[in-house]
């Protein structure tokens, strides 16, 4: 076995999952406390990669576009709430999915509108676009080095914000008796108007965090929002700690599965049907996992008393 391959997808996972994370970790967050089903959650992520690539551009730095794309994302997710999303809490669930997949629809066409069809590409800095040996004779790419930092303390930040402030008293409050909070005076919509712009900007980190990988291009939120549910199903729907775990472990399954399993299929079939057969296989063992866990645990790994638990 190739031991340097081997570390260097591991770290490729840990990026992949800590993308996952922020994605998931807005996403439980809204739904633990707003019983809100936001299919349109991908296209906050699209939303953050444009802005990142358009600030960018504008200013010529890829750090100050960075942090002019945060603010933008969560007054975006503010005013979506506000405007589309606040009738939709009396709602059921079907009308919720209805309604945010009609989201997805009008964020792609005003996308192409906008910017129009063909992709956009985010520049880096020079610092950030070279490689820096994480050991001696291992090098790896900064920038996803920097991924893989910013995503742990973006993570740590979110679990004290959660566990050790008055805001986070309110979320863990709200995920578990939202009627009570109301009653005792707490302005319940303005707390759902700041956890959804606060999903938002982590959905637009996210997203300018993987512009740079990716093309930025129309639609590029809604096949990440797929594995950022199965994230959420897996780890439990309300648990940012769930969260957390189930996408570091679906990250690794997906990049060292795809490195190494052609060459263990390879023993077994023709090189070729090994090489195409792979990906699918890699892919198919997320969805097992889900099927497994919630086939043991339906609730999910941790199923939370309240957000963040």
């Amino acid at each position: 076995m190739n031991w340097l391959l081997l570390l260097e997808q591991i770290l490729n996972g840990f990026q992949l999952g800590l993308l996952l994370f922020l994605l998931a970790a807005g996403l439980t967050l809204v739904f633990g406390i707003m019983d809100m089903v936001n299919l349109a959650h991908g296209s906050l992520y699209m939303m953050g990669a444009y802005f990142c690539a358009t600030f960018t551009g504008w200013t010529g730095s890829f750090l100050i576009g960075a942090l002019l794309t945060l603010p933008a994302v969560f007054i975006l997710g503010v005013v979506v709430e506000i405007v589309a999303l606040r009738t939709l809490y009396a709602r059921d669930h079907l009308d919720q999915v209805m309604a945010t997949f009609g989201l997805i629809l009008f964020f792609n066409e005003a996308t192409r509108l906008i910017w129009g069809p063909i992709g956009l590409a985010i520049p880096l800095p020079d610092f950030l676009n070279q490689t820096v040996e994480i050991i001696p004779g291992v090098p790896y790419p900064a920038f996803r080095l920097a991924i893989i930092i910013t995503g742990f303390l973006v993570a740590g930040l979110l679990y004290f914000i959660v566990s050790r402030t008055k805001l986070g008293m309110l979320i863990r409050a709200g995920a578990s008796n939202r009627d009570m909070i109301g009653a005792l005076g707490i302005n319940i919509r303005l707390l759902f108007t700041l956890v959804f712009g606060l999903g938002a900007a982590l959905a637009g980190l996210a997203g300018l965090m993987a512009g740079p990988i990716l093309s930025v291009e129309i639609g590029m939120g809604e096949s990440i929002l797929i594995l950022t549910l199965v994230v959420i199903v897996i780890g439990g729907i309300g648990s940012i700690k769930g969260a957390f775990i189930a996408a570091i472990l679906i990250g690794l399954i997906d990049t060292v599965g795809r490195s190494f399993l052609p060459e263990i299929l390879d023993l077994i079939l023709p090189s070729q049907t090994a090489a195409t057969a792979a990906p699918a296989i890699s892919s198919m063992m997320i969805y097992l996992l889900m099927a497994l866990v919630l086939a043991i645990k339906p609730q999910g790994l941790f199923p939370p008393k309240g957000v963040g638990q």
